[in-house]
This record gives C-alpha cells, sequence and structure tokens, in this order.
C-alpha cells in the first residue's frame, strides 16, 4: 500500500511539471527564425499484464501512470490474484474514474494474448521471460510499443569491508521477502572470501530463526509459495545444486506439517556458475551463497548472467562501491541496500538485457504513457528559405561561408576539447 499512495503522491506533485509542453531551444543560425516545443500526448489506451508476486502495487503503480497522462486502461491481472485487480477497479470507481476509462479483463494467458492483438496502443508487461519474448514477437507484428519487466537473477556483492552483521540481515531478508517471490530478489550472494565463513554462520543463524506460517498471521515472517509449479523449481534448483556439490546449511525441504506451499527459507553454500541456482531465476525462499576473491572476480560474476534488472554492493566505502555499481550490468544497482529501490516512486524501475525493455515508475516510467511530438512553427512565413531550389555556383559559396562561419573553427576547438577531455584522441591530433 505504501509504493501505491507514494505513487500518487509522485504523480500529484510532478506529472503537471513532466507532462506540459517544453519548448526546444535551436542553436543553428539557419534555424534561429523557428520557434519549436514538444509536445506530449496520451497513447489511447494502454494495456497492462501483471503478475501475481505484487497483485495491488504493480498493476495500480501502473495504471496511475497511464491515467495521469491521459490513457484509458485495461488490465489483465493474473488468474491467480483476480480478486485484487478488481478490488483496484472498485477504489477507482470510488473516485471518479469512469468505467469505460479503466476496465479488468479476468482470464489466463489466452486471455493475455488476446490483449495484445485488441485495438490498444501500448502494453506494459510484467512476468516471464519466455511470455515476454512471445509478447515481444506479437506485438512486432503491428508494431505495438510495448514495456517489458521479465525478472532478474539480482547478484548482492558483499565485499572484504563490508559490515557483516547488516550485509547478512539483508541477504536474508532480501532473499526472503515474499517467499523469495520478488523480481528484485537477492537470488546470487558473493562474499569475499575473507568474510565468507562468518557470513554463512551470520546466514544460518538469522533464517533459523525465521518463522514460516500463515501469511495472514501478523507473526509470521515467511508464508506459503503461489503454486506447486513454481515450487517445484525451487526444488529442482536446489537439487541440482546439491547433486553437484554445493552444501544447504539451513532449510532444503517441504513443511508438510504447515501443508500447501510451504518451503523452508534455505542458505546454499559452495555454489557454481555451473549450477541452475546460479543461472535461472529461482523466484523461492532460496539463498546460495558463493565466494570471490577480488573487486574485479565479484564484477564478471555479477555480469554473467542473461538478466540485469537489480543488483546490490556492500561496503563500508561508499566512494567504492559508487566505482562498482557504475560497472554492473544493471537497471538498478543499490549500495548498501536490497530491493527497496521499487518503493522509490521518483526512481526508474526496469532492467537491461533479459530483464526487459522501457521503465515503470518515476518520471521515465510516466514518460513511457506519452507519445513525443516536436513541433516546428516558422515566425517568417512570408519569407522563402535559402535552401529551397535554385541552386548554383552563388549558392554554393553563399553555403560554405555560412557553414565555416557556423562550425569550423567553434566546433574544431569544442570538439577537440572535449575528445582531449574524454582521453580518446591526443590534443594534437586535431
Amino acid at each position: 500500500m505504501l509504493v501505491v499512495l507514494d505513487a500518487a503522491r509522485f504523480l500529484i506533485d510532478n506529472a503537471y511539471r513532466l507532462l506540459r509542453d517544453e519548448p526546444v531551444p535551436h542553436g543553428n543560425l539557419a534555424t534561429r527564425l523557428k520557434s519549436g516545443w514538444l509536445v506530449r500526448e496520451p497513447y489511447g489506451v494502454i494495456g497492462i499484464v501483471s503478475p501475481w508476486n505484487y497483485p495491488f502495487s504493480i498493476p495500480a503503480t501502473e495504471t496511475l501512470a497511464a491515467l495521469v497522462a491521459g490513457n484509458a486502461v485495461v488490465l489483465k491481472p493474473s488468474e491467480f490474484t483476480s480478486l485484487v485487480a478488481l478490488e483496484l477497479q472498485s477504489l477507482l470507481r470510488e473516485a471518479s474514474v469512469p468505467r469505460d476509462v479503466f476496465q479488468v479483463v479476468v482470464g489466463d494467458g489466452a486471455t493475455g494474448a488476446a490483449l495484445v492483438y485488441s485495438q490498444i496502443d501500448k502494453l506494459v508487461f510484467t512476468g516471464s521471460v519466455a511470455t515476454g519474448k512471445r509478447i515481444a514477437a506479437s506485438a512486432a507484428e503491428r508494431l505495438l510499443p510495448v514495456v517489458l519487466e521479465l525478472g532478474g537473477k539480482d547478484p548482492m556483492l558483499v565485499l572484504d569491508d563490508a559490515d557483516v552483521d547488516v550485509a547478512s540481515s539483508a541477504a536474508v531478508w532480501g532473499a526472503f521477502v515474499n517467499a523469495g517471490q520478488t523480481c528484485l530478489s537477492v537470488e546470487r550472494c558473493y562474499v569475499h572470501r575473507s568474510l565468507y565463513p562468518q557470513f554463512l554462520r551470520a546466514c544460518v543463524e538469522k533464517t533459523k530463526r525465521l518463522r514460516v506460517g500463515n501469511g495472514l498471521d501478523r507473526e509470521t515472517d515467511v508464508g506459503p509459495m503461489i503454486h506447486e509449479r513454481q515450487f517445484r523449481m525451487v526444488e529442482a534448483h536446489v537439487e541440482h545444486a546439491v547433486a553437484r556439490g554445493a552444501q544447504v546449511l539451513a532449510g532444503g525441504s517441504r513443511l508438510l506439517e504447515l501443508g500447501g506451499n510451504f518451503y523452508q527459507p534455505t542458505v546454499v553454500a559452495d555454489v557454481t556458475h555451473e549450477m541452475r541456482i546460479m543461472r535461472e531465476e529461482t523466484f523461492g525462499p532460496v539463498l546460495p551463497v558463493m565466494a570471490f576473491d577480488t573487486d574485479e572476480e565479484a564484477v564478471r560474476l555479477a555480469n554473467d548472467s542473461e538478466y540485469g534488472l537489480a543488483a546490490s554492493v556492500w561496503t563500508r566505502n561508499r566512494q567504492r562501491g559508487e566505482r562498482l555499481a557504475r560497472r554492473i550490468q544493471a537497471g538498478t544497482v543499490m549500495v548498501n541496500d536490497v530491493v527497496s529501490c521499487f518503493g522509490i516512486s521518483e526512481a526508474p524501475h526496469g532492467g537491461v538485457k533479459s530483464s526487459g525493455v522501457g521503465r515503470t515508475h518515476g518520471r521515465f516510467g510516466l514518460e513511457e504513457m506519452v507519445r513525443l511530438k516536436y513541433v516546428d512553427v516558422d515566425r517568417m512565413p512570408g519569407m522563402k528559405k535559402v535552401w529551397w531550389y535554385g541552386y548554383g555556383t552563388s549558392f554554393a559559396r553563399q553555403m560554405e561561408g555560412f557553414l565555416d562561419f557556423q562550425f569550423a573553427r567553434g566546433v574544431a576547438q569544442r570538439l577537440r576539447g572535449s575528445l582531449h577531455a574524454a582521453g580518446v584522441v591526443r590534443r594534437e591530433k586535431l
């Protein structure tokens, strides 16, 4: 709820400023007699396909941005969480959003496919890579623009100067929050070898203290998983790792006495990148931990993935953390925090590589909900342009003189300084 309320606050405070017309200054003397500006127009109808793991916050934040930008919305929720979407519909109708402006269509994957082929003007999808690729292929047939958030395999890098107590608590929460069914979950944990034994001990101790049970019980830390299919995926990843030499230090099995899809929060040590648990999205309460020796190795391991949604770096040296953050291939990198970036309404959310395209949240999420139009108006409508037909020697000389006056000296000097500052070429080469 906090995420949705803060997203509404952000839009109330900033939407008008971010969506209003924006003047475009002209630096070229030949175009100084023109006025130009950017106009942001709604697409029309935005289709939203949302997942089951955060069935209120994800579609609500995307819907609010689409509505504020002037669009209508058709929301297709996961078939596992349809009632939550219908409750969102009720809330918006209470807030006087017209019935035709926001609609919910309930159904399974076939309903989502039908939405892609309907007369929507853009699609925002959150889900698996496999489904996202199918949607992208279908959308490409009619060049339907899409935003795709396709999950992750988020790495956590614990450097040799990190606070072990703080970092281990973050790892345990980041791996097991929402029973590990979070796209920003800590799914790969890399710890400097000098801290590896004590970090594992701390994680195991804190994991064993977690209370697993009914998610509606206020005393519960970790609830059940959503369905049997996802449960089997978690079991398969742990079994594959153990068969190849990994060690389960905590958890690792069903909690049959609780019934349903309850899986023990699990810490797995001595994993490698040859194991599925470090390559594929697990999406369950599992924390695999691996040792590294240098910062270079840590960055290489973090980037050795088809995913690139988020990552975290843990260090007492802020500058060191920021330097490594710039080298990690991810849409978001947190220094000394995990997961919580999703709750920062001003921050864009989205990934690189197989984690998707486009952004939600903040300024850039709002920009995804509008088409950008450039409007150009000539302030001297009665004057013919010198570059219109009537070419000849005289015209060529005039244009050469103009180009030399406008660009030759100034641009060469600016280019020389820019390239030298960037280290691209030595100054004397220009």
